[in-house]
């Protein structure tokens, strides 16, 4: 009943291009529909394809296509055939294929093709509407005409984004209809209907999807829904209900024609960005018309206001105009038109793919990228602090590791057993002391001092990949560097550039742009800013007395000038894009809207343009295949601006270049910074890390900024007691259930309330668990200990309880809920004790950011995950000590049972410390294990039959619903898997 139909992901094909779009200038309407449709429906297997022609002005309707490894039909492909009020549909045969590519026309040279990707497609009944593919019959008649009972069932899909909805459901003492159920109709703003023969029966079960594998089953209860009138409304059920439509005059009015478009090329590739249109119900997406090349007209579907074209003609003129389209398929007049001219097609290697597997299966090694291992010394570079900090005496640049340093030990991460790299912001920085990649500067370019010949972003994530490793990106939509962002705004009042400043503002040399490496011959400095100073006060000047002495000193003894330094109360950076304010109440509603720090630009998040500027720029790395993004400083941010703008960019954009089952697995998991050990922070629901793991339960006003404000103040009068709840982490008794996440945002997040208790694991394991009921799902969080802002408590040390404490906190981390994460040198204890930041006041040698590439000096090949082929050097002293080998074992382990990967758990009939049983199911996989980690435990009313220990390989024959387990000791654990393979790996010195 839970099934979910994948289509497979397919790309655009020479084929399509010749056969397709190069042709249109010859393209006739066919009259009817031909025979080769018609002989081609009698093959094997067989789709039929459904086109929502609602917001389209096509008197016809073609669909061309071409089945898995067989050719394409003749342009413009083959005519559609009326199906129901607009929908047309073709039914093709497909032979042996199991799927085809697919693109849509008008038959006079208009096209659909997904923005240049094509359409993928897969068997059966196949729905393409406005962009997005599903999966049902929108014409089916519920159950036929009939003589029997009926019910008229009402869903609303107000709060959840869905673009259609399918009714799965079973009358009463009958069968359950085929996985997805049949297609509802939409009836007026936010509400679908289905009508529905019940025949003898007087109710049914039911549940609902949105056709591509996200479910309201009613928290795994499924609905029960009577014969009559019934809506169902966020889990609501009531019968006998008056029509939710029935007094809603029809939406005629269409929004307001998008304003502001705007065409940029880079290579072969157009951005196009515009303002958001409003409606008097709510705009849900936007049509981009493009017109120029030899290619014809093509129509493509977007969510947000940015688009992306790619692979366009070389050094060609591109027009576009865009339209609204509301939720009652109103559409727009079309906008001023907006050009881009293209270049020529970039050398860069081509883009890379997402494994597109579950998250859960991958523990995830964090490295400061410019901290981990040095490949090529020549992009090495100190900076502006260089002296200063220390870091010159050390002979040790803050930016010193690089990707090819990266590549060069992955198999030394791969050989630790974790198939996840989390690395720190890849984008341009610009600030004094920038390493960490946390000042963004320009979010369009990768940092070249990150990048070599053979060492390119591009390259790492290949290189990855080919080991079957995931890139994880962490990334920053929170805020700039103090310098702007390049492309969107960058200050030009700093200054004054007086003779005592002149060491500090360099002289502006025109031509030269700063990209951070290059060394800019009249100053000798890779960080020079005479790009952004001025003598003079500049035209158009926003910042208040700029060039006025403020009366105080520098410590060198220099005259402090007004708008030297940034402030968000200066005027110096526009409001329009970057907040005004610091914060002041790290748990008030200025935390969300209100710079952190002189050094972190705020931007205004709630802004177009903003959005814009960020969504255009994260695309990009969408593209380059990366499989995941951290997302810096979430909290910072309206859940209402991640819910309605990025998280969703995120998805389409992973969707229409990877396809949907990569999208699903696209990990974005946040920073929520809750620094305190309780389950709220504070009892602020706004600032608690669960929270952002949710949808929005209502609706707010269509202006960011206004929809912001209503949810925090409607979201803190709900309080802690009246937040949504969840059993999806839970076992229910013995059983796994089918996670409901229909309500879920799409951010996952770091757990911070066991980050914060790892002084001690108990501690950490049962703070965490009294948490779960409240995220939407706990086992997406991510857990460590440490990493590179604190150690548990809040502490500024990396942690120091000492290595049987680490190998105890890992057993646990392992074995529970969540994604294991280590912070880059744990495995060593690497600078334990050592305050973890000091900025330039300390050199990085003695902080918690040190340089590890000195314990990875040598060689090192991995044959397999947790497996050393070859080792030489210092790398091979690294991997001998005692924590490298109890990790090493730990993920052998959890790879080797799923349960341990992405199982509910339980701790009901179980006495024991830090004792749970935990279970997956799916498909012909059943896999139930018991855990205790250090102490003893008592396993009761568990299931019958042969358990099997992986430390130990002991086994138990379980007859009575019982299984004890004696204490193993600390950092030691039990996992006692029914039915397991026994013993996994070689004892350790924990795991014995």
């Amino acid at each position: 009943m839970r099934r979910r139909h994948r289509p497979r992901v397919r790309g655009w094909t020479a084929g399509a291009l010749s056969a397709g779009l190069l042709a249109l200038a010859a393209v006739t309407p066919e009259p009817a529909v031909t025979a080769l449709a018609e002989t081609a429906a009698t093959a094997d297997n067989t789709a039929t394809v459904f086109y929502s022609t609602k917001t389209r002005n096509w008197s016809t309707t073609y669909l061309h296509y071409a089945p898995d490894g067989g050719s394409w039909t003749t342009v413009p492909g083959t005519r559609m055939q009326a199906a129901c009020a607009d929908w047309v549909k073709l039914t093709v045969g497909l032979g042996a294929a199991t799927g085809l590519q697919a693109t849509f026309n008008d038959g006079s040279g208009t096209w659909d093709n997904n923005s240049g990707r094509n359409y993928a497609l897969g068997t059966g009944n196949i729905t393409v509407k406005d962009g997005v593919i599903a999966h049902s019959d929108p014409c089916a008649g519920g159950g036929g005409p009939g003589d029997g009972n009926r019910a008229t069932v009402y869903y609303s899909t107000r709060t959840l984004g869905w673009t259609t909805a399918n009714l799965h459901y079973q009358p009463a003492g009958g069968s359950w209809t085929t996985v997805p159920g049949v297609g509802m109709q939409a009836a007026c703003t936010g509400w679908w209907r289905k009508d529905v023969d019940l025949g003898t029966a007087t109710s049914m079960k039911a549940a609902f999807n949105n056709g591509n594998g996200v479910w309201d089953n009613n928290g795994g209860a499924d609905y029960t829904l009577p014969t009559g009138v019934t809506t169902v409304a966020e889990n609501k059920v009531t019968p006998d209900a008056h029509d939710p439509c029935a007094d809603e005059a029809p939406d005629t009015r269409a929004p307001t024609a998008p304003t502001g478009v705007t065409a940029r090329a880079d290579g072969v590739s157009v951005v196009l960005t515009w303002e958001p249109s409003t409606d008097d119900t709510g705009v849900t997406g936007y049509q981009v018309t493009r017109t120029g090349g030899t290619r014809g007209e093509v129509v493509s579907d977007v969510g947000s206001t940015v688009f992306s074209d790619t692979g366009l003609e070389e050094n060609t003129a591109y027009s576009y105009t865009v339209r609204a389209v509301d939720a009652a398929g109103n559409v727009s007049a079309a906008s001023a038109a907006a050009t881009a001219t293209t270049g020529t097609k970039p050398s860069a290697p081509a883009t890379g793919t997402p494994l597109g597997t579950d998250p859960r299966k991958d523990p995830i090694y964090f490295v400061l990228t410019a901290r981990f291992n040095d490949g090529d010394p020549a992009n090495n570079r100190g900076g502006s602090q260089h002296e200063k900090s220390g870091n010159a005496a050390n002979d040790d640049p803050m930016f010193r590791g690089d990707f090819k340093g990266l590549v060069e030990k992955l198999d030394y991460i791969k050989g630790l057993g974790f198939s996840a790299v989390w690395i720190t912001p890849v984008v341009l920085n610009r600030s004094d002391y920038d390493y960490h990649g946390y000042h963004g500067w320009d979010f369009y370019k990768v940092d070249p001092r990150l990048e070599s010949a053979g060492a390119s972003y591009q390259d790492l994530i290949d290189a990855a990949h080919a080991k079957g490793m995931k890139i994880y990106q962490d990334v920053v939509y929170n805020h700039s560097s103090r310098w702007g962002a390049k492309g969107l705004f960058t200050p030009t009042v700093y200054g004054v550039r007086d003779a005592q400043w002149s060491w500090y503002y360099d002289e502006k040399q025109a031509g030269f742009e700063y990209d951070g490496l290059t060394v800019e011959p009249k100053s000798g400095k890779s960080y020079y800013n005479g790009d952004v100073w001025s003598t003079a006060e500049p035209s158009g000047n926003t910042c208040l007395n700029w060039g006025v002495p403020t009366g105080g000193k520098s410590p060198e003894g220099y005259t402090l000038y007004n708008c030297q330094w940034p402030s968000p109360m200066s005027g110096m950076f526009p409001k329009a894009l970057y907040h005004q304010c610091w914060i002041g109440n790290w748990e008030g509603e200025d935390s969300r809207s209100c710079w952190l720090h002189e050094d972190l630009a705020d931007f205004n998040t709630e802004n177009a343009q903003v959005q814009n500027y960020l969504i255009g720029a994260y695309d990009k790395y969408i593209d380059m295949g990366v499989d995941g993004f951290r997302a810096d400083t979430a909290v910072h941010i309206p859940r209402t601006t991640w819910n309605r703008r990025f998280l969703p960019a995120i998805q389409e954009r992973v969707a229409q270049r990877h396809g949907t089952e990569a999208a699903r697995n696209f990990f974005v998991f946040g920073e929520v910074a809750a620094f305190v050990n309780d389950k709220w922070n504070r009892g602020s629901v706004n600032h608690s890390a669960q929270f952002y793991t949710w949808k929005e339960r209502k609706e707010y006003s269509a202006d960011d900024a206004k929809a912001a404000l209503e949810m925090y103040d409607y979201e803190q009068q709900q309080g802690t007691g009246n937040q949504p709840t969840s059993t999806n982490a839970f076992l229910d008794g013995n059983s796994y259930h089918a996670p409901d996440h229909s309500r879920a945002s799409g951010m996952n997040v770091i757990d911070m309330r066991m980050h914060m208790n790892f002084g001690d694991a108990s501690n950490a394991f049962h703070n965490g668990k009294d948490s779960d009921d409240s995220y939407n799902d706990a086992t997406y969080n991510v857990v460590y200990v440490d990493s590179h802002d604190y150690g548990p408590n809040k502490s500024s040390e990396r942690y120091t309880g000492g290595t049987d404490a680490w190998a105890e906190n890992m057993s646990l981390m392992w074995t529970f809920r969540g994604i294991p994460t280590l912070y880059y040198g744990s495995e060593i204890e690497f600078q334990k004790g050592k305050k973890i930041d000091c900025g330039p006041s300390c050199p990085l040698a003695t902080t918690g950011r040190a340089y590890y590439g000195a314990h990875l000096a040598g060689e090192v090949k991995a044959s397999g995950f947790s497996q050393i082929e070859s080792a030489s050097g210092t790398v091979a002293t690294t991997l001998q000590q005692p924590l490298v080998k109890h990790v090493q074992r730990l993920n052998q382990i959890r790879r080797a049972v799923p349960a341990l990967q992405m199982g509910q758990y339980s701790t009901a009939g179980i006495s024991g410390d830090m004792a749970f049983k935990r279970r997956y199911t799916s498909g012909n996989t059943d896999s139930f294990a018991l855990v205790t980690v250090s102490g003893g435990a008592n396993f009761t009313a568990i299931p019958n039959g042969t358990y099997r220990d992986a430390i130990t390989g002991d086994t138990r024959t379980v007859t009575t619903g019982t299984l004890t387990v004696p204490a193993p000791g600390k950092g030691n654990l039990r996992v006692y898997v029914l039915d397991g393979p026994g013993r996994i790996g070689v004892d350790g010195p924990y795991l014995k």
